[in-house]
């Protein structure tokens, strides 16, 4: 029996299949935490109007992962749709890495280093992008 880090496992499976259930998943996941987030939204604000007319940004609390996960926890639905947010951003993230899992078990260098490339300027971007 072949493990999962050995090129025997991924040249039996076909790596495309994997990272296509991981998008999958991902995007599925990510909906069903934004829908129950609006819901408990609409439950905790029913009376609530929009105000089209002047722009409002979000709260500062739902722009930082550290002050978004305890009101997360405190069933805030405006936190629980932004976390739905953050695992639809995280999903192409997750699917990057896994690549580069795939290529370095597969041996072939050249793919490793064009898709840790795209990794590092992914995540310049998140952590190191435009201030306001």
């Amino acid at each position: 029996m072949s493990t999962i880090f050995s090129g025997e496992f991924w040249a039996k499976r076909d790596v495309e299949f994997y990272i296509g259930k991981l998008l999958r998943y991902g995007v599925i996941l990510a909906s069903v935490i934004t829908v129950t987030g609006g819901v408990i939204y609409l439950i905790q604000h029913p009376d609530e109007k929009p105000d089209f007319r002047t722009f409002t940004g979000t709260p500062e609390y739902l722009r930082e992962l550290s002050t978004l996960l305890p009101r997360i926890i405190q069933f805030d639905g405006l936190a629980i749709i932004q976390l739905g947010v953050a695992v639809l951003i995280a999903t192409p993230i997750l699917r990057v890495v896994l690549s580069i899992i795939a290529f370095t078990i597969e041996k072939d260098r050249m793919y490793v280093v064009i898709t840790c490339i795209v990794l590092a300027i992914i995540l310049s971007n998140m952590f190191f992008g435009l201030k306001e």
